[in-house]
C-alpha cells in the first residue's frame, strides 16, 4: 500500500510540474516529431506564396478582374474542403501518410497551372490544390495532441501560431521578392517549401498510433471493443454532429472568425472614412502582428494553467469587445486601443479555440474528424466575414463595430455552453474507468464461479 501511494503521489506531482514549464523546458522535453512539424510548419508558410499573389498573378496574364477574384474565391473554397478531407483522411489512414500525401500531391499539382491556358482548368487545378495544401492541418494538429500531453498543448500551440505567424508575416516579401525575377516562382518556390515539410514529415513522423500507443483500426471505425463494452457507432462527421456541445463549441468558433477577420476587410475603410492614411491602417496591422508575435508564449506560460472553458471564453470576449471599440468618437486612439484589445483576446484564447481544444473535445478515433470541423467552421467564416462586413459597413457604417459586438456576446454565449467543464471531462473519464474496472471484475467473479 506505500508503494502504491507514493506513486500515485508522483503521478499527481508530475502533471502540476508540467502545467508550470515555461517556454524552454515545453520545447526542450517536446518530442523530435513535433519540433519537425512546427519548423515543417514555418517552412510551408514561408513559401505559401500562391494565395497572396493570386489576383495579381491571374490578372497579369491577361484575366479580368473578375476572373481573378474567382479564382482566389474558389482556392478559398478548397481550403474548407480540404481540412474536412484532411480529417477524414487522419482519422482513417493516419497523420503521418495522411500529411505525407497531401502535401506531395499539392507540391505536383500547383506547378501545373504555369502551363494550362483554359480558364476552367486552372480554377480546377487552384481549387484542388488549394483543398490538398490545407488538408494536413487536422492531421498536424491531432499528432502533435497525441505526442505532448494535456497540460502542454497550450503552449505548444502558442508555438505552432508563432510557427504560422512567422511564415505568413513572411511569405509576402519573400514572394515580391521572387516576382522580381519571374512569376513563376511563386508556383515553384511554393512547390519546394512543401515537397521540404514533406521530407521533414517522411522522416521524422512516427508511425500511426493512439495516445495510449497501440495500433488504431486502420478502417478509421469507433468497433474495435474494449472490454465489457459494445461496440461505438462507425466514426463519421455524422457522429461530431451528433455532439450537441461541440456543435455550440463550432458555432463559437464561427461567430468569433466572422468578427476578427473584419480587420482585414472593414478596418480599412474604417480608417479610410475617418480620413486617415493607408499608412495608419498597416501600422494597426503591424502593431496586432507584432503583438502575437512577441507576446503570446508568454502569455500561454500563464494560460496553460486555465481550464479551456475560460481561455476560450476570455478570448471571444476580448476580441467582440475589442472590435466593438472601433465604434469609439474617439478618432486614432479608438483604433489603437480596439487594435490592442482584440489582439489581446487573440493571444490568450486562440491556441486553446483552434488547437488545444478541438483536439481533446472528442473520442481519440474522431479527433482528427473534430479538427477537420473546428478548422473548417474557421475558413467559412473567415470567407463570409468579409463579405458580410463590407455589405453592413455600406448601410450602418460605424454601426457595423456594435454588430461585432452583438456578435461577439453570442460567441461567449455559445463558448460558455459549448465547451465541457474541465471537472465534467474528469468526472466522465473516472466514471468510465470505474465501469471497466467493474466489468472487468464481474467477468473474474463469473470466471470463478464456472
Amino acid at each position: 500500500m506505500a508503494s502504491s501511494d507514493t506513486s500515485t503521489a508522483g503521478d499527481a506531482e508530475q502533471p502540476a510540474k508540467a502545467a508550470h514549464a515555461g517556454v524552454k523546458q515545453v520545447w526542450r522535453e517536446a518530442p523530435t516529431a513535433v519540433k519537425s512539424l512546427l519548423v515543417g510548419t514555418t517552412v510551408n508558410r514561408l513559401g505559401g506564396f500562391v494565395q497572396v499573389f493570386m489576383v495579381l498573378y491571374m490578372t497579369q496574364r491577361g484575366f479580368s478582374a473578375a476572373q481573378a477574384g474567382g479564382a482566389l474565391g474558389l482556392y478559398g473554397a478548397g481550403t474548407v474542403l480540404g481540412v474536412l478531407t484532411g480529417g477524414w483522411m487522419s482519422d482513417r489512414i493516419g497523420p503521418r501518410l495522411t500529411i505525407m500525401s497531401t502535401l506531395v500531391t499539392s507540391a505536383l499539382l500547383l506547378p501545373t497551372v504555369l502551363y494550362l491556358e483554359s480558364y476552367p482548368a486552372i480554377l480546377v487545378v487552384i481549387a484542388v490544390g488549394g483543398a490538398l495544401s490545407q488538408a494536413y492541418r487536422p492531421a498536424s494538429t491531432s499528432m502533435i495532441s497525441q505526442l505532448v500531453p494535456a497540460e502542454r498543448q497550450v503552449m505548444i500551440f502558442a508555438m505552432v501560431r508563432l510557427a504560422i505567424n512567422l511564415g505568413t508575416t513572411a511569405a509576402p516579401l519573400l514572394g515580391a521578392a521572387l516576382v522580381q525575377i519571374s512569376w513563376d516562382f511563386l508556383f515553384w518556390g511554393e512547390s519546394v517549401a512543401i515537397l521540404v515539410f514533406a521530407a521533414v514529415a517522411a522522416t521524422t513522423l512516427p508511425r500511426r498510433q493512439d495516445p495510449s500507443g497501440s495500433a488504431i483500426d486502420p478502417q478509421g471505425t469507433a468497433e474495435a471493443m474494449t472490454e465489457g463494452q459494445q461496440p461505438a457507432r462507425r466514426a463519421s462527421y455524422l457522429t461530431v454532429l451528433s455532439d450537441r456541445r461541440y456543435l455550440l463549441f463550432l458555432l463559437a468558433m464561427f461567430a468569433s472568425s466572422m468578427i476578427y477577420i473584419q480587420y482585414v476587410s472593414t478596418l480599412p475603410l474604417t480608417v479610410r472614412h475617418l480620413g486617415m492614411s493607408t499608412a495608419v491602417y498597416a501600422s494597426l496591422v503591424a502593431l496586432n502582428g507584432f503583438l502575437v508575435i512577441t507576446c503570446e508564449l508568454l502569455v500561454a506560460k500563464v494560460v496553460q494553467r486555465w481550464p479551456a472553458r475560460i481561455a476560450v471564453i476570455a478570448g471571444v470576449a476580448l476580441t467582440g469587445i475589442g472590435m466593438s471599440l472601433y465604434a469609439l468618437p474617439l478618432g486614432l486612439a479608438a483604433l489603437v486601443i480596439a487594435t490592442l484589445v482584440w489582439s489581446l483576446g487573440e493571444i490568450v484564447g486562440y491556441p486553446t479555440l483552434f488547437f488545444a481544444y478541438p483536439a481533446q473535445a472528442g473520442p481519440p478515433e474522431l479527433r482528427g474528424r473534430y479538427l477537420g470541423a473546428s478548422n473548417s467552421l474557421y475558413g467559412l467564416g473567415t470567407a463570409l466575414g468579409p463579405v458580410l462586413g463590407v455589405m453592413l459597413w455600406n448601410r450602418y457604417e460605424q454601426g457595423l463595430w456594435l454588430g461585432c459586438g452583438a456578435v461577439g456576446l453570442l460567441a461567449v454565449a455559445a463558448a460558455w455552453f459549448g465547451v465541457r467543464p474541465a471537472q465534467g471531462k474528469a468526472e466522465a473519464e473516472t466514471g468510465a474507468v470505474e465501469q471497466r474496472s467493474a466489468t472487468r471484475g464481474d467477468k473474474e467473479r463469473t470466471a470463478v464461479e464456472n
